[in-house]
C-alpha cells in the first residue's frame, strides 16, 4: 500500500486511483499468516488451550503496544518524502551519488537511534524522497552492522573493547558493498508495474 502513494516533484502529492489503493495480498502476507495458523494450531494440540490463550494474550498486549510505533513510523515515512527538498536527496544519496552517496547512507545508518520502527520508515521515506535502493540499502545494513546506539550501550558493556572494535573494522565495508550491489540489481531490473504509479498519474 505504500507503494501506491509517491509525491510529485512540482506540485502536491497526488491521490492514487481506487484502482491502486484496492488492497493486495501479497506471498509474504500469506505466508506469515499461514505459518501463524500452524504455529497456535500445534500450541493447542501439544501444549492445549490454556498456553494457548496464554500466548495469544501476551501477544495481544505485544501487538497493541507496538501499534503506536508502527503508526508513528509510517506517518514518519510520508512526512520525509513531503518535506524533503528531492534535488539536495538525488546529490546526496540519489541513484548517481556514486561511492560518497552509499557511505553517507551507511553513516546515517549507523547514528540513527532507535529501533526497526524508525530506521525502516526512515529509510523508506528518504527513497520516496529521492534516494535510489542502494542509498537504502546501505542505510538499513548500517544500523545492522555499525549502529553506534547499540555499540555504545550493549556491547562495549559486556564484550571486551578489542572485540568490538575487531568487529566493527570487520563490518565497517559491508554497507556500501551490499548497497552496491543493490544499486547494480536495481539497474538491471525491470522497474515493477505499480512502482511509480503516482508519478504516472
Amino acid at each position: 500500500m505504500a507503494g501506491d502513494f509517491d509525491p510529485i516533484e512540482d506540485g502536491p502529492p497526488r491521490l492514487p486511483s481506487p484502482e491502486a489503493r484496492r488492497f493486495r495480498v501479497d506471498f509474504g502476507l500469506m505466508f506469515i499468516a499461514s505459518l501463524s495458523l500452524s504455529a497456535g494450531i500445534a500450541v493447542w494440540i501439544t501444549q492445549g488451550p490454556g498456553t494457548f490463550f496464554h500466548l495469544l494474550w501476551g501477544d495481544t498486549a505485544m501487538i497493541l503496544s507496538l501499534l503506536p510505533k508502527i503508526f508513528g513510523g509510517i506517518l514518519l515515512a510520508i512526512a520525509l518524502a513531503m518535506i524533503l527538498p528531492r534535488d539536495r536527496v538525488l546529490r546526496l544519496v540519489g541513484p548517481d551519488s556514486g561511492l560518497r552517496g552509499l557511505v553517507i547512507a551507511s553513516g546515517a545508518g549507523a547514528v540513527v537511534p532507535g529501533g526497526p520502527h524508525v530506521t525502516y520508515p526512515l529509510a523508506m521515506g528518504l527513497m520516496r524522497a529521492g534516494a535510489d535502493a542502494g542509498a537504502g540499502t546501505a542505510m538499513v545494513s548500517g544500523w545492522v552492522l555499525l549502529g553506534l546506539n547499540r555499540v555504545l550501550i550493549w556491547e562495549l558493556s559486556f564484550l571486551p573493547g578489542w572485540l568490538v572494535a575487531l568487529r566493527l573494522v570487520l563490518t565497517l565495508w559491508v554497507p556500501v558493498v551490499v548497497g552496491q550491489m543493490a544499486r547494480v540489481w536495481a539497474r538491471r531490473s525491470p522497474v515493477p508495474d505499480d512502482a511509480h504509479q503516482g508519478r504516472q498519474r
